[in-house]
């Protein structure tokens, strides 16, 4: 099975002159002969954590249904980059003030009209401090963006129905590139009149809508149709979705063998070594845009301060990835050199610190004694992770590594389901270390590090602080040439080694594999399939 290498270079976003982004036509397939546009496709998913609010969502299991409900100003393609879903254009002469036009005559799926509003309004709510959205964060750039008290968004500007400006703290010359990502999706008037009701059923401007009401069965499955008033570039081939949320990745793989799935974008850990075998040109095996961890909060006794940081890095030192990515995932992964990914511009793997990521079990050794001198270790050393997942088999490895490396009690602490578990972390209830993860919102270095590292970001989990990382991701989204920022980002990683906030421990691929009734399955930069694209025949 051949490995494709997605390069994203080309869509780094130049400050000089005018930028503009303008309309592309559908990159869609023709229907394929045979295939009905009414068949239904199945796929796996996982039952999201919030009800199901654009900017409440950031997580994979709400994030493929919003990406499949709503259209945003622009979408990626296969290879992440990006073109006009309801932008028309895209326009800006220094990179800080940006006019964007709106495609006329677009619907949401309950007939009212999207418009300059309708993004103006959703970004002010995503963004106000008291409606606590988790990824209010995204919105931080934008002048009047406050971390301190309620304040609308002055550098948003509706100039008519079809036409508003954005209006930047500084020039960021990434900033369109940013805006297929789901916290920037529009909402119709409607959702503002109850937001709890709409996350529940919520209405959308994308190639599907929800089959009704009742087509969210929690912690079963939701159950989508093609969105008649949709006329954007991703006109969906095939006549709904069905997103199946199974408990275990080997329930989804035995429903693919026995053909009661369609599309299976991840392969349990059992059938790696098998899978391509039996599928052939039905499987595949492509890099992705995925970075795989494990956060151990500050807050954890024994890691704060200077025993906090040589604790973290003897766990680091301790970790053999690469017998784990040979041996648990058959070669599937790859080690971690970053805490990004190889897929990403600017990726690089000699940041000065990263051999803290090398395997040593005598300088682990020697680095947990160091931890005990200044305060001996008690208890077990616990990694939390969601049973759903498939990720049992690399956590237990991982925790038999600690135990023989450093001599310690570890051990995995496992959550039934993805929702439970990312409630605790977000709740701050969970008092153990756990698994990490993060599938980019948008192909950048800094989607890999703002997001999760800044101070008070919506995802920074382990509730990580240093004041040289933000000033040097400001002064990297500052930098209107893109090799300029990726090297303050590299300079952050070089403080993430330091402190090590998280774990890096290797970056996924997208192991997937489809039926014998499905064609036209491409597996996106990000590891989704482009499920608008998929052919079925009944």
């Amino acid at each position: 099975m051949k490995i494709k290498r997605i390069g994203v270079a080309a869509i780094a976003l130049a400050a000089a002159g005018a930028l503009v982004l303008t309309g592309c036509t559908s990159g869609s397939p023709e229907s394929t002969e045979g295939a009905s546009s009414s068949a239904v496709i199945t796929t796996n998913g996982n039952e999201p954590q919030n009800p199901l609010v654009p900017t409440n969502t950031n997580e994979v299991g709400g994030g493929k249904i919003l990406d499949s409900i709503f259209a945003g100003l622009v979408y990626y393609d296969a290879e992440g980059a990006p073109h006009n879903d309801v932008a028309e254009s895209i326009e800006t002469e220094d990179a800080q003030t940006y006019t964007i036009k709106l495609k006329a005559d677009q619907k949401f799926s309950n007939g009212e009209p999207v418009t300059a509003s309708s993004f103006v309004d959703a970004w002010n709510y995503g963004a106000l401090l008291s409606n606590e959205q988790l990824s209010s964060y995204f919105f931080e750039s934008i002048e009047g963006f406050s971390y301190d008290e309620d304040s609308e968004l002055t550098g948003l500007e509706v100039v008519d129905d079809t036409t508003f400006t954005v209006k930047l703290k500084q020039p960021e010359s990434d900033f369109p590139l940013r805006l297929g990502y789901s916290a920037f999706f529009p909402l119709p008037e409607s959702a503002f009149e109850d937001m709890a009701a709409f996350g529940e059923n919520p209405v959308g401007n994308g190639p599907y809508m929800l089959d009704g009401e009742g087509a969210w069965k929690h912690n079963e499955k939701i159950d989508l149709v093609v969105n008649p008033d949709y006329d954007g570039p991703r006109v969906a081939q095939n006549g709904g979705l069905s997103i199946i949320f199974y408990a275990t990745q080997e329930a989804a793989y035995a429903d693919l063998q026995g053909g009661n799935l369609d599309v299976l974008d991840a392969i349990p850990d059992g059938a790696l070594s098998t899978f391509q075998d039996e599928f052939g040109d039905r499987a595949i095996t492509q890099p992705a845009a995925i970075f795989q961890s494990f956060t151990i909060p500050a807050r954890l006794a024994h890691f704060a301060g200077e025993e906090g940081n040589l604790r973290r890095a003897a766990i680091s030192k301790a970790i053999n990835r690469e017998e784990i990515t040979d041996v648990i995932f058959s070669g599937t992964r790859t080690p971690a050199h970053d805490f990004t990914s190889p897929v990403i511009d600017g990726y690089s793997e000699d940041i000065p610190g990263s051999e803290v990521l090398d395997f040593d079990a005598d300088e682990a050794k020697e680095l947990w004694a160091q931890a005990d001198a200044l305060s001996p270790w008690t208890g077990t050393f616990q990694i939390a992770y969601n049973a759903d997942g498939g990720h049992q088999a690399w956590v237990d490895a991982v925790a038999n590594q600690l135990k023989n490396n450093l001599g310690i009690d570890a051990s995995g602490a496992p959550y039934p389901t993805f929702a439970e578990a990312r409630t605790a972390i977000t709740d701050r209830t969970i008092q153990t270390a756990f698994r990490t993860g993060w599938q980019a919102d948008y192909p950048a270095l800094f989607n890999f590090l703002g997001p999760i590292y800044g101070t008070g970001a919506g995802s920074n989990d382990g509730d990580y602080s240093n004041a040289e990382v933000d000033q040097l991701l400001d002064e990297g989204l500052a930098e209107t040439d893109l090799a300029a920022a990726n090297e303050k980002f590299q300079q952050v990683q070089e403080i993430l080694f330091q402190d090590l906030p998280a774990i890096p421990l290797w970056y996924s691929t997208v192991n997937g594999a489809w039926g014998q009734s499905v064609e036209n399955v491409q597996y996106g930069w990000n590891s989704v399939p482009l499920y608008y694209e998929v052919t079925k025949s009944e």
